[in-house]
């Protein structure tokens, strides 16, 4: 697997289990490429959905992936404070200039109170059944949806209060030099 270089522009794709694709994110900057973790962040990039709709995100958002955990984060940033979209997914990778992850349907909405709501279950227990999820994928997604809810009570990772600063201001700097 290659590794995005920072500063690099890609786009970001997603899947469903069953290798069909759900959605892809036309522009994100790289803002810190390993092997294991990609922060990337956009604004008003062009989004395209399966079945051709496409739309424009509507405010600037740091992207947290991680090559091991099977979640990713989208820190929006709005007006009233950090917004946080976190979709139950596969771990990353990254090949001709995509990141590319399933998304296993459960999300996780989180407030910037760090209360939060799990969202879209009965969408997963649909899916689960339509595309056969192995029952090894339902007990990985269930531990790491545990992990991520004790993230959010323990404000680490995208939820520590420093991240968000330091990745914005990354960003800016990035975006200074286009």
């Amino acid at each position: 697997m290659t590794i995005p270089r920072e500063g690099e522009t890609i786009q970001v794709h997603s899947y469903k289990h069953d290798g069909h694709i759900h959605r892809v994110w036309q522009e994100t900057t790289v803002l810190k490429g390993t092997r294991n973790i990609v922060i990337g962040a956009n604004e008003r990039t062009l989004v395209t959905e399966a079945d051709g709709r496409t739309w424009l995100t509507r405010e600037p958002s740091i992207c947290y992936f991680h090559a091991e955990h099977w979640f990713n984060i989208i820190c929006m940033l709005r007006e009233d404070g950090v917004y946080y979209y976190v979709n139950m997914s596969s771990p990353f990778v990254f090949d001709n200039q995509a990141l590319k992850y399933i998304d296993y349907d459960l999300d996780v909405k989180v407030f910037p109170d760090m209360s939060y709501m799990i969202l879209d279950e009965d969408e997963y227990a649909d899916h689960k059944r339509k595309m056969n999820y192995p029952d090894v994928i339902d007990q990985i997604l269930k531990r790491n949806l545990e992990k991520l809810l004790t993230w959010i009570k323990q404000r680490r990772g995208p939820f520590a209060p420093d991240f968000i600063e330091v990745w914005t201001n990354r960003y800016k700097f990035y975006k200074q030099m286009k």
